[in-house]
C-alpha cells in the first residue's frame, strides 16, 4: 500500500534515506540496499531500526525510479511498520536527498539523513543527534581516528598526517529542514558536490555539531561488510560508544 510521512508525529520530524545507488563495489548484480540480511533487505532492516525511534515521524526513501513498485511490495511483505514514503532518487546521493527533501510535508521541521545501507542504528544515537541539531541546528555523528594515518600515492607513502582532530563521519545526520533545503539550493547553484550533506551546510559557514557515534554503525559496502553484517545478526556486537 502506498505510505505518506506523519509529520505531524515525531515533532516534525522525518527521516531522509538516500537508497537509488547502484553500489558498484559490492559487485553483486542488484543494488546492495536490496541485499537480504536475515531473510529481509538491508534497507528494511536500516528502515525498522530507524522508526523505533519515537523522535521520527516518519520516513522518505528514494530508491531507483524501476524499483518503487518492488520497494514498496517488499516494505509490505515484511510488514515494515511505520510511515515511509517510497519516491524515485536521482543519479548519485546528492540528488536523492534533494528530491526527498521536496517530498517532505510543510510541517517537517527537522530532517534526519541516513544511509539505507546501515542497518545498526541505535534509536538512541539517533536522539542524541537530534538532540544536539536542535541546539545548533545541524549535527552529525562519528568517531575519533584512532589509527596512524597516511597519505599514499602510487602504491609509495607520501605524508603522515596528524590525526589530532580527525573524525569518520557515520549517519544520521540532522538538520533543520530550512537550513538544509538552503544548504542544497547553494550547491545546486554552484555545481558543488559533495559526500555527506554536512559539508553542503558547512558551506554556509554554519556550526555542525558531532556527537560520538557507535562503531557498529558499519555502512555496508563491500562483501567482507556483507559478511559481518550476517555475522552480526546472530551475535550483535557491544553497544559501545566509543
Amino acid at each position: 500500500m502506498t505510505r505518506e510521512p506523519r509529520t505531524d508525529a515525531g515533532h516534525g520530524t522525518v527521516a531522509v534515506l538516500p537508497a537509488a545507488g547502484a553500489g558498484l563495489r559490492m559487485g553483486a548484480r542488484r543494488p546492495k540496499q536490496y541485499l537480504t540480511l536475515g531473510g529481509a533487505p538491508i534497507l528494511v532492516h536500516t528502515l525498522r531500526a530507524l522508526l523505533r525511534c519515537r523522535r521520527l515521524g516518519g520516513a522518505v526513501l528514494a530508491v531507483p525510479a524501476d524499483r518503487i513498485a518492488a520497494t514498496r511490495r517488499a516494505l509490505d511483505r515484511h510488514r515494515v511498520s511505520g510511515s515511509v514514503d517510497v519516491i524515485a532518487g536521482g543519479a548519485v546521493r546528492q540528488e536523492s536527498v534533494w528530491r526527498g527533501l521536496q517530498a517532505l510535508s510543510a510541517d517537517a521541521r527537522w530532517v534526519v539523513v541516513h544511509d539505507a545501507v546501515r542497518p545498526f542504528i541505535d534509536p538512541a544515537l539517533i536522539d542524541r543527534v537530534l538532540a544536539a541539531a536542535r541546539r545548533e541546528g545541524a549535527a552529525i555523528c562519528g568517531l575519533p581516528v584512532r589509527e596512524t594515518v597516511k597519505r599514499v600515492q602510487e602504491d609509495s607513502v607520501e605524508a603522515t598526517v596528524d590525526r589530532e582532530g580527525l573524525w569518520l563521519v557515520q549517519t544520521p545526520q540532522a538538520f533543520s529542514r530550512d537550513l538544509l533545503w538552503e544548504a542544497h539550493e547553494k550547491a545546486r547553484r554552484d555545481g558543488f558536490m559533495a559526500t555527506d550533506d554536512a559539508a553542503l551546510v558547512e558551506r554556509l559557514g554554519v556550526r555542525v555539531a558531532m556527537v560520538i557515534g557507535l562503531p557498529q554503525n558499519m555502512k555496508i559496502t563491500t562483501p567482507d561488510d556483507l559478511r559481518t553484517a550476517r555475522r552480526w545478526l546472530s551475535a550483535p556486537p557491544s553497544r559501545t560508544r566509543s
